[in-house]
């Protein structure tokens, strides 16, 4: 009896419970670095202006990541997060204030993400 195909079902079982690395390696200097860059996307996540197609990919992602503090990001992708969402809060706390209304108008996430957001890198 071959375990080949029991282990790659319960590798693609894991891998699941996971987003894609795709963007593991997604550079987010230019968003840090880039007023401009960053207040697009954050138009994009708010409805508000055009998205570009990774914008798009992060836009649907956002409830399930808030509702569960990330918990389907890989490692990689919650330092990425982190680095982006303080990046929001410090230079345009208005638009973070924008988007945690949009996505918990019901504060029923906010403490919980709010621990995420401050957890050591």
């Amino acid at each position: 009896m071959s375990y080949l195909p029991i282990f790659a079902t319960i590798l693609i079982l894991v891998r699941a419970d996971f987003y894609s690395s795709r963007y593991d390696d997604f550079d987010v200097e230019p968003l840090l670095e880039n007023d401009r860059i960053l207040l697009s996307y954050t138009k994009c996540f708010l409805d508000q202006g055009p998205c570009t197609p990774d914008a798009k990919d992060f836009k649907k992602i956002i409830p399930e990541a808030l509702e569960t503090s990330c918990g389907k990001c890989t490692p990689k992708q919650k330092q990425l997060i982190r680095k982006v969402i303080k990046a929001v809060i410090n230079k345009h706390p208005e638009s973070w204030t924008a988007l945690v209304e949009k996505y918990d108008k019901n504060k029923k996430y906010r403490d919980a993400f709010n621990k995420f957001i401050e957890e050591n890198e």
